[in-house]
């Protein structure tokens, strides 16, 4: 039987187990809309804009562990999806993208809400498909799940024209997906692995480093075993933070720009790292030629391309986390080796230990005002660190990495390598639908919130309990603290005069809204916020003195912290 190529797209969607999609009507995807119209089986949820649909995706994803699906018609909504497509892109986020397009023979004509999104898109998708004929629309769908969520994961773009789908086909979804040229590489070269080892065993002052890629591997029990087994400290990235519980006493806490004294201790004056699933980016290393001078590097990663792009490596290992995790435990586990090393490396945790007691995260009290990390260790103490917490980019997200302890993986939600403000809210809400009965707090500052605050409007529609906490400092934050200590605090654009009452704001809305002005207050109102039945705002007056400590000027090694 012949179907068209809507009905075709949806019942593709139906046979590869997507349950939502994110989306925002338009005219080249009406007949998708009208073959959704009568299915049972898909939730769609209307979006306020394009940009928060697809957090909404990524949020879904990462809270979730599957593919995020967004749809969006063509022109303009396509181009809205690219600040989205970025953010996932950066953070190895699997979603995939579906735009409408202009028929086929109008491409190039410049025809009405015709935009190239294919080329738009090419430098920040894993991959993307412009479907020229109906009968491909099956196979290329299962395609573009296919390579988002496999290897190094990654957006995926499919742009469908007009005719595409009100043309016909029979329906086939192949069994099976073959790729020329695409084989990702998931087994970890046993002679390497036991290199590593052999490397790790010979040192006395090792350091485990983890970034997003052991959250997205599920590899993080893998990674906690083979930490214990031989007492190694762990620091991770922001986006590897859950992925080694908070709480453990190996836990170093995050590295980098504003990471703890002990990490950038530790990852400075160790003699060996073993990295899996980071990149060592810039936000990490600081200044490269002065990063971990005196260690060698073992660096495992699925993506071969990430391996010796930034700093050299010693012993590099393509594969995926969770075999070559398993391989490094078989060969540790239950022998004497791994017991007479954490004996051997006791004198580097009590170094560790010392860095801690002596430098502990810190922040002074403030005279009347509430301390935004106040706020967030407030936010831990109410929920015992059971809750999912995204957050919107600045300083409110490292306040959020910093005073939070997250002990689970996809519990933290963040834009890390794009930076998105405006991420928080639409990702707390994928991240609500795909965990319904999980709080998700997002910890947010009064500039970015402002980016997507649309969205709660889609919070609203749907009852989805999600929880803003909005740090209300009155200025654009991370921004006024880069102008005070490098711009000897000219505050150029920084201040924010004109924010709204967002109590008024959220109940405009239809969500409820709460409001603390003195420290005091803060504990109860939090407690109140939570409690509410559907969305709400939190709206805390924060101290906008307030700065993220420690940090490490750009340019400058992890060792030339500034602390408070």
């Amino acid at each position: 039987m012949k179907m068209t190529g809507a009905d075709i797209f949806v019942r593709a969607l139906e046979d590869l187990g997507v349950d939502v999609v994110f989306g925002y009507p338009g005219g080249a995807v009406l007949n998708i809309y009208d073959s959704l119209f009568q299915n049972t089986k898909i939730r769609h949820l209307l979006v306020r804009h394009e940009q928060g649909g697809v957090h909404m995706a990524d949020g879904y994803a990462r809270a979730s562990g599957k593919t995020g699906v967004c749809l969006v018609t063509s022109g303009p909504g396509a181009t809205n999806t690219v600040t989205g497509i970025a953010t996932a892109y950066m953070d190895s986020v699997p979603i995939v993208v579906f735009s409408g397009q202009v028929p086929t023979l109008m491409i190039g004509n410049d025809a009405f809400q015709e935009a190239d999104i294919v080329g738009i898109t090419r430098p920040c998708t894993k991959h993307n498909y412009l479907i020229k004929q109906t009968k491909d629309m099956a196979r290329i769908i299962k395609e573009a799940f296919y390579i988002a969520s496999t290897g190094r994961p990654g957006p995926v773009l499919v742009d469908i024209p007009k005719d595409v789908l009100t043309g016909s086909a029979e329906y086939h979804l192949p069994k099976e997906v073959k790729l020329r040229g695409y084989h990702p590489n998931y087994e970890g070269h046993q002679k390497q692995v036991e290199n590593a080892i052999r490397m790790l065993l010979e040192k006395e002052r090792p350091v485990l480093y983890a970034g997003g890629g052991i959250i997205l591997s599920d590899s993080s029990s893998l990674l906690s075993e083979f930490a214990r087994i031989l007492g190694i400290p762990v620091t991770t990235t922001l986006m590897g933070l859950g992925g080694f519980p908070g709480t453990d006493p190996l836990s170093l806490g995050m590295l980098g720009m504003h990471g703890t004294f002990r990490a950038n201790m530790a990852i400075s004056h160790c003699d060996v790292i073993l990295g899996v699933g980071a990149r060592f980016d810039d936000r990490v290393t600081g200044k490269i030629d002065e990063f971990a001078p005196g260690a060698k590097i073992i660096h495992v990663d699925i993506d071969p391309t990430s391996i010796q792009k930034n700093v050299p490596v010693n012993i590099p290992i393509v594969g995926d986390l969770k075999d070559v995790l398993r391989k490094m435990i078989k060969l540790v586990k239950g022998t004497k080796e791994a017991a007479k090393y954490r004996k051997k490396i006791a004198p580097w945790r009590d170094q560790i230990a010392q860095w801690k007691s002596t430098h502990p995260l810190a922040y002074k009290q403030g005279k009347g005002r509430i301390k935004p990390q106040y706020v967030v260790e407030q936010i831990y103490q109410i929920t015992k660190g059971d809750a999912i917490i995204t957050t919107e980019v600045g300083q409110n997200q490292m306040f959020a990495a910093q005073y939070y302890l997250y002990d689970r993986p996809r519990t933290f939600l963040s834009s890390g390598g794009l930076g998105t403000m405006g991420y928080g809210l639409p990702a707390a809400i994928g991240a609500q639908v795909a965990m319904p009965g999980r709080l998700v707090v997002d910890i947010a500052g009064d500039g970015s919130i402002q980016m997507n605050i649309q969205e709660l409007a889609t919070a609203v529609q749907y009852r989805l309990p999600v929880k803003v906490v909005i740090l209300n400092n009155g200025t654009l934050g991370m921004v006024r603290q880069w102008q005070e200590l490098f711009f000897q605090g000219k505050y150029s654009q920084t201040c924010l005069p004109q924010v709204p009452d967002f109590v008024r704001l959220a109940e405009a809305y239809g969500a409820a809204g709460f409001r603390a002005t003195k420290p005091g207050e803060v504990p109860q109102v939090l407690r109140e916020g939570f409690a509410a039945d559907g969305p709400a705002i939190i709206d805390i007056l924060t101290d906008p003195d307030a700065m993220v400590y420690p940090m490490v000027p750009a340019g400058a090694p992890l060792t030339k912290m500034l602390l408070v």
